[in-house]
């Protein structure tokens, strides 16, 4: 079974930080991408940050600058600090990660469970 698990949220004023982490448990063979998106209520997942096995980074404008995506490949974690928050941050934040478990397998999407950041005074 493989498990992606976040951990690091929490209750935040404006202007705050909060740095959130997601382990990638069970047998694997490679992660690809990994990344956060978040939902709020009432609106659709929307992506947060991705980051590729190779580095490649990727953010939507509404984060970019304030947020940073890392990895460590070696422990299969994922990270993602989150600074300047803001109220319009607050959602469900979820881990991703694109997975192959075997070398014959083509990558399979899996998710966390999510984790609640709600930023208010």
């Amino acid at each position: 079974q493989v498990q992606l698990v976040e951990s690091g949220g929490g209750l935040v004023q404006p202007g705050g930080s909060l740095r959130l982490s997601c382990v990638v448990s069970g047998s694997i063979f490679s992660i690809n991408v990994m990344g956060w998106y978040r939902q709020a209520p009432g609106k659709e997942r929307e992506l947060v940050a991705t980051i590729t096995s190779d580095g490649s980074i990727n953010y939507p404008d509404s984060v970019k600058g304030r947020f940073t995506i890392s990895r460590e490949n070696a422990k299969n974690t994922v990270y993602l600090q989150m600074n300047s928050l803001k109220p319009e941050d607050t959602a469900v934040y979820y881990c991703y990660a694109s997975i192959r478990r075997y070398s014959y397998n083509v990558g399979k999407d899996y998710w966390g469970q999510g984790t609640q950041v709600t930023v208010s005074s």
